[in-house]
């Protein structure tokens, strides 16, 4: 395996913090062997910040994006609606609500689609967060994964601004935005704590 070619030596997870704006940290996270983003992430606009490449694109139907023909789209199922997004996305285009309308396609390669087993979100819901929120969200999940396949990692893009507010780096929610359903400020505090324990590598951004 240490000789793979596939093998994940470094990974960049790059979350969707505001905090990433005017970072410049676009060159680094594109350096890295697997770059991890999230959701409806952005690029085009903000590459200096965030880099351009990405190697997963990790999504549920209500946060589906398109992707290129070489992205591997990680689904992060947290229903049995959604496997069957999944299957219907790429077959029939049948299903078009969760419990709320979503996109009844998604342009993506097949070949590279990928799914979490969904023992490993309870796992990190239960194992890592204390069962704190009410489930945890795609970010740190995708953190603890990094944490699972590569060998060095690294964290962008997360936590709230200065002023507290838990906005995107390409959009606003407005002044005392929270986290939701997740438990935002458990899941910020113990990747401050991994990186103290020089376990993974932090930028926090500007």
């Amino acid at each position: 395996m240490d000789s793979s070619p596939d093998r994940c030596r470094t990974c960049a997870v790059v979350g969707n913090s505001v905090n990433l704006l005017g970072s410049h940290y676009g060159p680094l996270i594109d350096f890295h062997d697997v770059i991890m983003r999230f959701n409806t992430a952005r690029i085009v606009g903000y590459e200096g910040d965030v880099g351009n490449k990405t190697t997963l694109h990790i999504m549920y139907p209500e946060s589906s994006v398109d992707l290129d023909d070489h992205t591997h789209l990680m689904l992060f199922p947290f229903k049995i609606r959604d496997l069957e997004w999944l299957v219907s996305a790429f077959t029939t285009k049948s299903v078009k609500s969760t419990y709320k309308q979503v996109k009844s396609t998604v342009k993506a390669n097949q070949g590279l689609v990928k799914v979490l087993h969904p023992g490993f979100i309870q796992y990190v819901h239960e194992n890592w967060l204390g069962k704190k929120g009410k489930y945890p969200s795609t970010g740190f999940m995708g953190v603890v994964l990094a944490m699972h396949i590569c060998d060095e990692v690294n964290v962008f893009g997360f936590g709230a601004d200065k002023d507290g507010n838990w906005n995107h780096y390409w959009e606003a929610f407005g002044r005392h935005f929270g986290t939701g359903q997740h438990g935002g400020g458990q899941e910020y505090k113990l990747i401050l704590q991994l990186a103290e324990r020089q376990k993974l590598n932090f930028y926090k951004g500007f």
